[in-house]
């Protein structure tokens, strides 16, 4: 089996979002410390993590002051620079950026692509407020049949693509990227733990799974649970 893919101080973007293998992620950039890297990344085809929040915000804030800040839930180091704690998981998603426009200056527009999950081993945050890490590439998916009792589940996610197709005919415009994989247990847990409206901590726990098959399972409960499938 070959070593795991190392990459050395990965640019990191935290958000209040997770991003699974081949996701979607449309983002508008504007603050400081991302338009030089997400620039420099586009150009070099180079990835950044996507990582979800346990403390701060997406956009960089100013703290009340350090001293009356409490990091005692936070995963990071205090600020120490007058901003607000910053916080996330250890575990995030690779981003390669497919489409990136100006509109105007000090604004970028990108599209992204989730690729390959990831574990931080070291993180530091940079004098102008960017995180980067050293990480190590989780294993993709093993491509799993979907088994009779799940199907369901597929079947749903099929119909729900065709209703969005149809409300909008440009395959560019869909939240979903084709080819649609509706025989893969994986495929079709991640598509459905991106559309399900849970909250962030429980679709990072499912996008943490390393079984696709039980991270289908669990979406299944909460289809059912939910009314979506019967």
């Amino acid at each position: 089996m070959p070593d795991a893919l190392k990459l050395t101080s990965l640019p990191l973007f935290p958000l209040g979002t997770v991003l699974y293998p081949g996701g979607l992620l449309p983002l508008q950039i504007f603050e400081v410390r991302y338009l030089d890297m997400v620039g420099k990344a586009f150009k070099a085809g180079a990835p950044f993590g996507v990582v979800l929040l346990t403390q701060g915000a997406e956009v960089r804030q100013r703290g009340a002051s350090d001293a009356n800040s409490d990091s005692s839930n936070s995963n990071g180091p205090p600020s120490g620079d007058g901003f607000a704690n910053e916080a996330f998981h250890a575990m995030g998603t690779l981003a390669t950026i497919t489409e990136l426009t100006k509109p105007q200056a000090g604004l970028m527009v990108i599209q992204c692509i989730g690729t390959q999950r990831f574990e931080i081993t070291r993180r530091e945050k940079l004098r102008h407020g960017l995180w980067v890490a050293d990480v190590t590439c989780l294993p993709n998916d093993q491509t799993v049949e979907i088994p009779p009792d799940l199907q369901v589940a597929a079947d749903t996610l099929g119909q729900v693509i065709r209703n969005l197709q149809q409300r909008s005919p440009n395959e560019g415009a869909m939240p979903l990227q084709a080819p649609y994989q509706l025989e893969d247990a994986g495929w079709v847990a991640n598509r459905w733990c991106e559309l399900l409206p849970i909250p962030p901590e429980l679709k990072h726990r499912l996008m943490a799974l390393d079984n696709p098959l039980v991270r289908l399972e669990l979406v299944h409960d909460i289809l059912q649970k939910t009314g979506i499938a019967p």
